[in-house]
C-alpha cells in the first residue's frame, strides 16, 4: 500500500499537468493513524468532487463498545462522528482556485438522528465516506496544494473527529444515550396502546418553516400533559419519563389559530425519527408506521381503489383502478389515504389547513341541497371510524373548522396558547347539545380494498436518476413532485429511495403485490444496509421507511402496474 509520503511526492510531480491526470491517484494509501481511499476521482475541477473514505482501526480509534454494541447506539454514534466532521470541515473550508477546489464535504445531517452510508462504526474501525474537491488552477493541477489538502489537513481533520480521545466524551455519551432512550420509548408504544407520546418539558416549536432548529428556549412554552392524558414511561438513561400519551382511535387536535395545533402534529410528524439532543423533541416518539396525509392538487395517480370513498362517477367510470395525471386536492388526499393503507400505515395524520374541504366534510345543509346519488364523494368524517374498526388504522386530525368530528372522535384535546387540555367530556356534551343531523354516507363498512400489483418490465432498463433536493426526483424523463411527503427529512432518503426503485427496474422476477415488493426491498434494506443499494462505496445514503419508498413509487406517473383484469 502506498504511503503518505509517496502521495505527497505524486502530488507534487502532477503540478501544472492536465486535470485528467488526477486519475493515476486512485487507491487506498497508509496514512498516520488511518488509511485513505481515494474510489473516484473527478474528471474536472468543475464536475462532483471526488469521492473519498478513510478507514480509522479501533485501535486508533479507541471508542468503548458501550457506544457501538447496541445497533441503535452504533447508528447514533456514527451520527454524531458524521456531525463532528461535517462541522469541521465547514470551519475549515476555503476555496482553493478553480471548481470545487478545496472542499471537503460530507452529507449534511438534519436534527433526525439516522442512519448514513457516510459512516460505520464496527469492532474492527470506523470508516467515513465523504467529497474532496481536488485542487486546480484553471484546469491544472495545483499538486503541491492538493499535498496539503490530502496529507496535511485531511490528517488534521480525522484526528478531530474520529479518534475519541480528542471528542467531548460525556457529550458522545449523551448524544447515544439520548437515540437509545427515544427508541426505547417509541418501542413501548404498542403494550401500552398508544400511537405517540410527547414527554413533559418538550419544546415543540421551531425557529421557522425553513428552520428546524427548536424556538430559543425563552420564548417557547414547554409541553405539559394534561392530567387525564398522563402516562409514565420508563427510559434506559433519562429513567422514569411522564407525558401525553395519545391512544389509539381518533383523536381531534382542536384550538383557536395560532394557539400550536399544527405544531403539536408536527412534533407528532417528526416521532418517527430520533431526535438529537437539544432539538426538544427528544422525547417525543410516534409509531413508526405513522404517515401524514395531505391534498396535493395535480399529482399523479396510478391503478389506486379509490372506491371506498369516490365512486359512482359520471359516465360510469371506475374508481376501482383509478388513474390520473392531474388529481384534484380531494381525490389525491383520498389516494394518499388508500395507498397508506395499502403500504402498512398504523396512523394517520391530517391537517385539515392541508385538506380538502369537500373530502373532509359535508354538513347536513350541503346533503339537502345536494343529494348523495349526485355526490360521487363520501367524505373522511364518514370513513374515519370505520378504517380503524375494519382494518385497525387510527387518525390523528388537526380540526378548528367543524364540530361534527366530536361525534366519531374518540379524544379530544384543546390547544389554549400551547397547552393541551383534555376537552373529550365537553365534546362530547356539545356533541349530544347540538345534534348535526347530517346523514352518514358511504355505507356501514370501509370494505377490502383492490391491491395492486408491480408489472415487471419485459426488459429491464436503468433510468437516469437525477436528485435534485429533498423535494424533486427524476426518474429517466419524469419528475416526481415530493414537496407533499413531508417526513423526508434528508435528501439522502430521496437519493436512497431512488437507488431502491431503480433496483427493482434492473432486476427480473416475477409481477407481485406491490405491497410485497416493498416488504423484499425493506428486508434486503435491514438484512444488508444501504451499501446494497450502490455498486461502489458512496456517502450520500440515507435509511428510509416503507412508507416513504410507497409514497415515491406513487407519485410515479411510469409505476409499472399491472391491470387487475391480468391478475
Amino acid at each position: 500500500m502506498t504511503t503518505a509520503s509517496l502521495l505527497r511526492d505524486r502530488l507534487i510531480h502532477l503540478e501544472g499537468q492536465g486535470y485528467p491526470a488526477y486519475k493515476a491517484l486512485r487507491g487506498d494509501y497508509a496514512m498516520a493513524g488511518f488509511t485513505l481511499h481515494l474510489d473516484h476521482i473527478q474528471a474536472d475541477p468543475f464536475a462532483a468532487p471526488s469521492r473519498v473514505r478513510v478507514t480509522v482501526p479501533q485501535t486508533t480509534a479507541q471508542f468503548p463498545p458501550d457506544l457501538w454494541t447496541l445497533p441503535i447506539r452504533a447508528i447514533a454514534l456514527a451520527d454524531y462522528l458524521t456531525r463532528q466532521f461535517h462541522r469541521a470541515s465547514q470551519a475549515q473550508n476555503q476555496r482553493l482556485g478553480s471548481g470545487h477546489s478545496g472542499l471537503i464535504e460530507i452529507i449534511r445531517p438534519s436534527q433526525a438522528i439516522l442512519e448514513r452510508s457516510a459512516a460505520r462504526v464496527t469492532a474492527a474501525a470506523v470508516e467515513l465516506r465523504f467529497q474532496v474537491g481536488l485542487t486546480a488552477q484553471g484546469r491544472r493541477i495545483a499538486g503541491r496544494q492538493a499535498a496539503i489538502l490530502l496529507t496535511e489537513t485531511l490528517p488534521r481533520l480525522v484526528q478531530q473527529t474520529l479518534v475519541y480521545p480528542s471528542l467531548d466524551g460525556a457529550a458522545l455519551t449523551h448524544h447515544c444515550n439520548t437515540a437509545e432512550d427515544g427508541e426505547a420509548l417509541r418501542s413501548q408504544l404498542a403494550d401500552h396502546g398508544l400511537v405517540a407520546f410527547i414527554a413533559d418539558g418538550a419544546i415543540l416549536p421551531r425557529r421557522s418553516g425553513i428552520d428546524a432548529a427548536p424556538l430559543e428556549a425563552a420564548a417557547a412554552v414547554p409541553f405539559e400533559s394534561p392530567p387525564s392524558l398522563r402516562v409514565c414511561l420508563p427510559c434506559p438513561h433519562a429513567g422514569p419519563l411522564t407525558g401525553m400519551g395519545l391512544g389509539r382511535g381518533v383523536t381531534l387536535i382542536v384550538g383557536g389559530g395560532y394557539h400550536g395545533k399544527s405544531t403539536l402534529l408536527r412534533a407528532i410528524e417528526m416521532g418517527v425519527y430520533n431526535h438529537i439532543p437539544g432539538d426538544g423533541r427528544e422525547q417525543v416518539v410516534t409509531d413508526p408506521n405513522a404517515l401524514k396525509v395531505r391534498a396535493e392538487d395535480g399529482r399523479s395517480v396510478t391503478g389506486v381503489d379509490i372506491s371506498p370513498f369516490i365512486n359512482h362517477l359520471p359516465r360510469g367510470q371506475s374508481t376501482r383502478y383509478f388513474c390520473t395525471a392531474n388529481a384534484s386536492g380531494s381525490t389525491s388526499q383520498v389516494a394518499s389515504i388508500m395507498e397508506a393503507l395499502e403500504a402498512g400505515a398504523r396512523v394517520l395524520l391530517v391537517d385539515e389547513d392541508t385538506s380538502a374541504t369537500n373530502f373532509m366534510i359535508r354538513d347536513r345543509r350541503m346533503q339537502a341541497l345536494i343529494a348523495k346519488a349526485q355526490e360521487p364523494i363520501t367524505p373522511f368524517i364518514d370513513k374515519v371510524r370505520q378504517l380503524y374498526r375494519d382494518h385497525g388504522l387510527s387518525t390523528l386530525l388537526v380540526m378548528g373548522g367543524s364540530g361534527d368530528y366530536f361525534d366519531v372522535a374518540d379524544t379530544v384535546i384543546a390547544l389554549e396558547d400551547f397547552c393541551p387540555r383534555d376537552v373529550t367530556a365537553e365534546a362530547r356534551a356539545i356533541a349530544a347539545t347540538y345534534q348535526t343531523q347530517r346523514q352518514p354516507e358511504g355505507g356501514a363498512h370501509f370494505g377490502q380494498p383492490q391491491g395492486r400489483w408491480w408489472q415487471a418490465p419485459a426488459s429491464p432498463t436503468a433510468p437516469k436518476i437525477k436528485v435534485r433536493d429533498r423535494q424533486q426526483l427524476q426518474l429517466g424523463a419524469t419528475p416526481i413532485d415530493l414537496g407533499a411527503v413531508e417526513q423526508i427529512v434528508e435528501v439522502g432518503q430521496v437519493r436512497a429511495i431512488a437507488a431502491a426503485i431503480l433496483a427493482q427496474l434492473v432486476t427480473p422476477h416475477p409481477s407481485a403485490p406491490l405491497a410485497t415488493l416493498l416488504d423484499t426491498t425493506m428486508a434486503h434494506l435491514a438484512e444488508q444496509g444501504l451499501d446494497h443499494l450502490s455498486p461502489w462505496p458512496v456517502g450520500d445514503l440515507v435509511s428510509f421507511r416503507r412508507l416513504e419508498l410507497a409514497a415515491v413509487l406513487n407519485r410515479w406517473s411510469q409505476l409499472p402496474l399491472q391491470p387487475p383484469d391480468q391478475g
